[in-house]
């Protein structure tokens, strides 16, 4: 096993579970509430972690961060957009599934273009972590094929967010930058949206804001201490803890193809690991 990519793993890892339980408290509390609403209040709760944490750790802002942070989170706030658009649209089954892997595979393909070829043991692992998102994301039933654009374009924003946030040298103030940003493009849209989080969802509305945060930092740590390919693929796997905290939370029943996505995933996290 090689020693270097023990940081990033675990970073990595650690960002899809915080990730996960992020988007379960998220999708809890929209039962009741916008889901527009949850995202605004979710980026303004991890806005002021990270400025809190930048305080506590005395972190200084690094003017050379601020572009990057700045266009990853209109990335990512753009790609959530789309990606609610066209959940609105009922393309479920189309959009969940394309957004996961095309926002793993941009950063796969530009990690291998400007760090070079990954090795045959990670190769291997990304691929199968790829499939594996696109096994977990699906729904369950039918789907019908839908309107590929919008899907493309969410994965196409979450794919922007790696790429950027990849780049910036700091943790908090970076992803607070992020965090301000992605709050102000979606107040628009979560001010006309109807009902808002009510006392009942505060706890789900705190855990996504936590979630979403501990997702954001930790994927900064997995970059910085490795390659962007290999953090981007191992965070994209938060399908995969959503689906088990339904099971264990919910008793939602794992279908086979879930199963074998959540099998998958093991598997390719031990074949990077082996690189």
């Amino acid at each position: 096993m090689d020693a270097s990519l023990l940081l990033p793993l675990g970073f990595g890892l650690l960002s899809a579970l915080t990730w996960g339980a992020g988007d379960f408290g998220g999708g809890m509390a929209s039962r009741r509430a916008h889901a527009q609403a949850v995202v605004l209040w979710a980026s303004g709760i991890g806005l002021l972690l990270f400025l809190l944490l930048a305080q506590v750790f005395g972190e200084a802002p690094q003017g050379r961060d601020l572009p990057y942070a700045l266009l990853g989170g209109a990335s990512g706030a753009l790609g959530l957009l789309a990606f609610y658009r066209a959940l609105a649209q009922g393309e479920m089954g189309l959009a969940a599934p394309v957004a996961g892997v095309v926002g793993a595979a941009l950063p796969v393909a530009l990690g291998a273009l400007l760090e070079g070829w990954p090795g045959l043991f990670p190769a291997l692992g990304m691929g199968l972590g790829l499939l594996a998102v696109w096994l977990v994301s699906r729904p369950e039933g039918r789907a019908r094929p839908g309107n590929l654009c919008l899907a493309l374009l969410a994965g196409l924003g979450f794919g922007g967010f790696y790429a950027f946030m990849d780049r910036v040298e700091g943790l908090f103030y970076p992803a607070a930058w992020a965090k301000l940003t992605a709050f102000l493009l979606v107040l628009p849209a979560a001010l006309r949206a109807r009902p808002w989080p009510g006392g009942r969802e505060a706890p789900w509305v705190l855990l996504a804001g936590l979630g979403d945060a501990g997702g954001n930092l930790f994927f900064l740590l997995a970059a910085q201490a490795g390659r962007l390919d290999v953090a981007a693929v191992l965070s994209s796997f938060y399908p995969v803890f959503t689906v088990l905290l339904a099971w264990l939370v919910l008793k939602e029943r794992l279908s086979r193809r879930r199963l074998t996505g959540v099998g998958l995933s093991l598997l390719a996290m031990a074949l990077i690991a082996l690189g």
